[in-house]
């Protein structure tokens, strides 16, 4: 499964550093992966500072590995 957004903005001020994290939680053996493309914002902000035309392409992505899988069967 993969989903992706897309964010833009003329300007965008942070009042304080956000705390962000992602998780994949579950017993099933998964590959999982997420990241994003940005342009004129950093990967670390700063509090008060304006960025200016951003662009940010987020994606996260997960797929079950083992026999956890909807398609796995035992015969």
């Amino acid at each position: 499964m993969e989903i992706s957004a897309s964010v833009k903005a003329e300007e965008l001020t942070f009042s304080e550093v956000p705390e962000v994290s992602v998780d994949f939680p579950g017993d099933a053996e998964q590959d999982a992966a997420s990241g994003s493309d940005r342009t004129n914002l950093p990967d670390e902000v700063e509090p008060g500072v304006t960025y200016r035309d951003i662009h940010v392409d987020y994606r996260i992505a997960s797929r079950l590995t083992g026999q956890d899988r909807p398609d796995s069967r035992e015969d």
